[in-house]
């Protein structure tokens, strides 16, 4: 595995802890709840994953794929 393709997957793997979170979020206010902790946890972690893709965007720099360089080695693209 190189660090390009896991940095990808651990991006798909927090849009699915997300979406488990709005999911229990619905479920918690169709029970008749006012609050729901998932819902904020969900939103808080929408947020980080957005700002960090702006991040990235604007300066070319991705936090977790710098750190994963170092873990993983780079993508070699023509195999």
């Amino acid at each position: 595995m190189c660090a390009s393709r896991m940095q990808r997957l651990l991006t798909a793997i927090m849009l699915g802890i997300i979406l488990y979170f709005f999911a229990t979020a619905v479920q918690d206010f169709q029970a008749g709840m006012s609050e729901s902790k998932n819902f904020m946890i969900a939103v808080v972690l929408q947020i980080f994953v957005i700002i960090m893709m702006i991040v990235w965007a604007i300066t070319n720099f991705c936090p977790s794929s710098w750190m994963l360089n170092k873990i993983f080695p780079p993508c070699d693209w023509e195999k």
